[in-house]
């Protein structure tokens, strides 16, 4: 695997950690008491820039059906969601409600784990040796009562912006679909997004498109959840930080690719990029419709809203992402 146009040892992840980690860190940046990380790039200027960008009023929704019949297989005990129906129409019809003057209603619950379908992975989700966002000890950030500095909620008024697909599958794959393990290099991004007619800067949500998801609508689910996938090269860590972008976000399962590029490894890229330059990474986005509707127009930024659930303490979120052209 190369980096930076050197080979990387690939029976050495700690060193290739250890090196991007430094060298791509933005703890400090913006102060000691900083729970945004990349989001921090994201700014009113950015925002005006995104909502200028709607002309026809289309809108698609970038997220998977919240439902049991999604991909997860009980990997760390992450299910699909449950959902309980309280109150129904039977409920009613019967009589059983208590209610007065015939009024009737419908109440239900959900029971999931919050990265069981189209999330987003906060700052609090991965350390690096013990250590979480910004150089705080993990002990003193996430505890049984949750993430204590760095919840998701802190997130939930500022994702909203410039979208930007890169559709790498439609470039460079076959049928619109990328092979299982293919690496996505910085290479790749830059040579999709000026085949889009696209630039990627400051403060941008980039959607990387696999067709990974694709596949496993057509296919099914198969090993979706943690088997080999296409996604982003450990090498991309530069692009990532260099480009300054807010978030980004991938049609699967785990962001990067799978097998992970080096032996004994498991999700590097994530190591780097999350507590180490502050990233906000968005997982399981269903991009299909929106990426054929850009094939078609030729347009492939977009006014993108896609805020967490303000959910005290959480180091995840479900989302329902919304982008409009």
């Amino acid at each position: 695997m190369c980096r930076g146009g050197r080979l990387v040892n690939r029976s050495d992840p700690e060193g290739a950690i250890a090196e991007a980690a430094k060298k791509y860190s933005n703890w400090g940046r913006w102060g000691e008491d900083d729970v945004l990380g990349t989001l921090n790039l994201l700014d009113e200027a950015k925002r005006r820039e995104g909502a200028a960008l709607v002309r026809r009023g289309v809108s698609f929704s970038l997220s998977q059906r919240f439902d049991m019949k999604g991909p997860q297989k009980g990997w760390r005990r992450r299910t699909n969601p449950v959902h309980t129906m309280l109150d129904t129409g039977t409920d009613a019809a019967l009589g059983n409600q208590g209610f007065p003057h015939g009024i009737g209603g419908a109440d239900d619950v959900i029971a999931m784990p919050l990265q069981c379908s189209t999330q987003w992975d906060g700052l609090g989700h991965i350390f690096d040796h013990g250590f979480a966002w910004n150089g705080r000890r993990a002990d003193k950030v996430v505890t049984s009562d949750g993430d204590l500095v760095t919840g998701i909620e802190h997130m939930a008024p500022y994702v909203a912006g410039r979208g930007v697909l890169l559709d790498v599958a439609q470039v460079l794959g076959t049928d619109g679909e990328l092979p299982d393990g293919f690496a996505i290099t910085e290479g790749h991004l830059r040579a999709t997004a000026e085949a889009h007619g696209v630039g990627i800067g400051r403060g941008d949500i980039v959607l990387v498109r696999t067709g990974h998801l694709a596949r496993a609508k057509r296919d099914g689910w198969g090993d979706y959840a943690g088997g080999p996938a296409p996604g982003l090269s450990f090498s991309t860590a530069g692009w990532l930080h260099g480009t300054e972008i807010a978030a980004i976000a991938t049609d699967t399962w785990g962001f990067e690719v799978r097998p992970n590029e080096f032996e004994n490894a498991f999700q590097p890229l994530h190591q780097v990029v999350i507590p180490n330059v502050g990233l906000l990474i968005g997982e399981m986005w269903d991009l299909d419709g929106l990426a054929a509707d850009c094939a078609e127009d030729g347009v492939y930024e977009f006014w993108l809203t896609a805020a967490p659930l303000p959910i005290t303490g959480a180091v995840g979120s479900p989302v329902n992402p919304i982008a409009v052209k």
